[in-house]
């Protein structure tokens, strides 16, 4: 049996009994980086073989897992925080225990993501996770426009040091945007920074944060009354798209079809 095991995203007291139980009994656990790994299992007291799983080596090591399976050794999955397959290695080998009808469970505890959007304040009824942003800024600033027109909470991870640029890329599209970052979840030192983006970008102009952090956008508020017509001016005026791109994204916001927004918009 494979178990895809959550672990803490900072405090290493949130981990769950059960977690440590199977942490205990499987023969070895796979996970990203052994020396981070080690630390938990040392807080713990538990000595199991750790082997190196990360992108570079799912490949080259999943038939190795498979094999050990076959032969009904019980394997942990961990990453270095939080729960495994998001936006961390894992999804190829789970296809894989799909495809052959080999047994896989998950352990389930804590998830920056979720624990990000608690702590925003956002509305959590519809929410999209979308990974690591793009580091080039066109790809960035299209990633982003993406995200305003999402009827919902969008929330990414994104580096500390890069946190200002993308700021002022949403400040450039829409100042007004309510953003929350978080940093240093669960530990001693988690802060909590919300505001509109204009606020929030002359903020990190000046302050030097560090790490990795977890970026919130709220839904807009403008595209909520605005009217079809209204609503596909905006979006091609604002973001550069053509008018066809604007009825696509304007029918999702809308949650109408595709073929009646474009009919309203020939006649």
């Amino acid at each position: 049996m494979l178990y895809i095991i959550s672990t803490p995203i900072g405090n290493l007291k949130d981990i769950t009994l059960r977690a440590l139980e199977i942490l205990k009994l499987c023969d070895y656990i796979l996970c990203e980086d052994t020396r981070v790994s080690k630390i938990l299992l040392n807080k713990y007291e538990i000595n199991k073989k750790l082997i190196s799983f990360h992108k570079f080596s799912e490949k080259e090591k999943k038939q190795r897992v498979i094999e050990n399976l076959e032969e009904n050794k019980d394997i942990a999955l961990i990453s270095d925080a939080g729960t495994p397959l998001i936006s961390d290695p894992g999804s190829d080998l789970i296809k894989t225990l799909i495809e052959k009808d080999l047994p896989y469970t998950a352990i389930p505890g804590p998830c920056s993501v979720i624990d990000a959007l608690v702590m925003s304040g956002f509305d959590s009824t519809n929410f999209q996770f979308l990974g690591f942003i793009p580091k080039k800024d066109s790809e960035k600033k299209s990633f982003i426009k993406k995200t305003l027109f999402y009827p919902g909470t969008s929330i990414f991870f994104d580096s500390a040091k890069r946190a200002f640029n993308t700021l002022k890329i949403i400040s450039s599209l829409d100042p007004n945007r309510k953003i929350c970052i978080l940093k240093e979840l669960t530990k001693k030192f988690e802060k909590r920074f919300s505001d509109i983006a204009i606020n929030l970008k002359n903020i990190f102009e000046k302050k030097i944060v560090k790490g990795e952090i977890v970026f919130l956008i709220e839904k807009g508020e403008i595209i909520d009354n605005i009217e079809i017509d209204e609503l596909i001016k905006l979006i091609t005026q604002n973001f550069s798209l053509s008018t066809k791109e604007a009825i696509k994204i304007a029918a999702k916001i809308k949650n109408r079809p595709k073929k009646e927004i474009y009919k309203k918009v020939k006649t």
